[in-house]
């Protein structure tokens, strides 16, 4: 029976797909790091982690073995991509299933900011009645910066403009804006603009420190800053600054450069106990309705690609989405490095072997190439030896129709 290891407590919409194809579930409620880690996986066929586990090339060259990792998130920099690509380890994640739930806080936080409802929470819970209009204002007619115009990006956009919110956007690929969307061709345009910066960039290493003090110092007077996206984005230090002598009128952030591994853990901000400050544990897509859609997506990636070799919007292996040939008995797939002539290679070894060939895909990317082969015969041992041989071989499978 297969084994999956899901750490971080993913939704249990995750385990039912699973079960539904024999898949054994192992969980661990928080994260795992190093030997620990290590030592967790040393039994199982694929992990499923969110976004405190990391698993480092030296995690990965000690677990070869492993067929598939699955980020039940969208982010992926907690992965060591290249050390799976060289052990040829799927990688798969959620890209889209929690943008709503993200948007949402997103537009939450600058209706709060805005209105200042966090001093006037304060205020009372304190036992103090401050009843007054200071510094409190609508979103309508203000101006929100959107760096990062992806999906979550796009999404906030159309329903800030519901709003009555005039929208900026600034992002490094050619993006079509939607509805009255403005690009702007510079971040310093944008921030010279914008009442209320939102970012929404990814975890690639070279976005780490990305809006830095510069770029909080050129942040308008009075304006507001949000960041759902990675904690090393932000300098945290330069926002205490701003928002300490008032030139920034609040700020909400919902990650930070150290996040602890578990709930219950000790944490410290620079931001805590400031005025018109909203600080919240990395929940910007931890909604019911996201969490269970991440689950069953996810898993439900995983069970294709251990059972089918399916690889359709993997993070790194080319996409094949083609289900078996309905006469195949077999599906064999090869993860090679993308050299010319391996089809040739390969179907010389098929020839030799009198392998009745129904249907076969090659897809590369990059340095990679993925080839699935339908057949309608069994193939002999020693041809499956000779393929997992070849000089380009990184991972050879077998799978076998139900």
């Amino acid at each position: 029976m297969p084994r999956v290891l899901l750490l971080e407590s993913p939704h249990a919409s995750a385990d039912s797909v699973f079960a539904k194809y024999g898949i054994e579930v192992r969980r661990v409620s928080g994260a795992l790091q190093g030997n620990e880690l290590i030592e967790a996986l040393s039994d199982v066929d694929m992990v499923g982690i969110r976004s405190k586990t990391n698993l480092t090339r030296e995690v990965l060259d000690a677990n070869p073995h492993l067929t598939a990792i699955g980020a039940f998130c969208i982010g992926t920099n907690q992965i060591d991509v290249s050390a799976a690509n060289e052990a040829g380890i799927a990688v798969f994640n959620a890209p889209y299933a929690n943008t709503r739930s993200v948007v949402e806080l997103a537009i939450a936080e600058a209706i709060a900011l805005t209105r200042h409802l966090t001093d006037k929470n304060n205020a009372l819970q304190a036992g103090v009645w401050e009843k007054n209009a200071s510094g409190a204002h609508e979103v309508r007619g203000k101006t929100l910066g959107i760096v990062g115009y992806g999906s979550i990006g796009t999404q906030l956009g159309i329903i800030a403009e519901a709003l009555g919110m005039s929208v900026l956007f600034y992002d490094v690929a050619e993006r079509l804006a939607i509805g009255n969307a403005v690009r702007m061709r510079s971040l310093s345009q944008l921030l010279e603009r914008a009442d209320i910066v939102s970012i929404h960039i990814d975890g690639r290493a070279s976005n780490a420190g990305f809006f830095g003090r510069d770029r909080v110092m050129a942040m308008k007077e009075g304006a507001i800053l949000i960041n759902l996206s990675r904690g090393s984005v932000v300098d945290l230090e330069a926002v205490r600054e701003r928002l300490t002598d008032g030139s920034l009128s609040g700020a909400g952030i919902d990650v930070f450069p150290r996040e602890p591994n578990a709930n219950g853990d000790p944490f410290s901000c620079s931001l805590a106990g400031l005025d018109n400050v909203i600080l919240t544990p990395h929940i910007g897509g931890s909604t019911i309705e996201a969490q269970e859609s991440i689950g069953s997506f996810v898993a439900e990636k995983l069970v294709s690609y251990w059972r089918k070799g399916l690889t359709g919007l993997s993070v790194n292996m080319p996409e094949v989405d083609a289900s078996p040939a309905p006469s195949a008995r077999h599906r064999v797939t090869w993860i090679h490095s993308n050299t010319p002539g391996a089809l040739a290679h390969v179907n010389s070894i098929f020839a030799a072997a009198h392998a009745n060939i129904d249907a076969q895909t090659l897809v590369t990317s990059g340095e990679i190439g993925y080839m699935v082969t339908d057949l309608a015969s069994e193939l002999p041992e020693s041809a499956l030896t000779e393929l997992s041989e070849l000089d380009q071989s990184i991972r050879l499978r077998v799978l076998h129709r139900d």
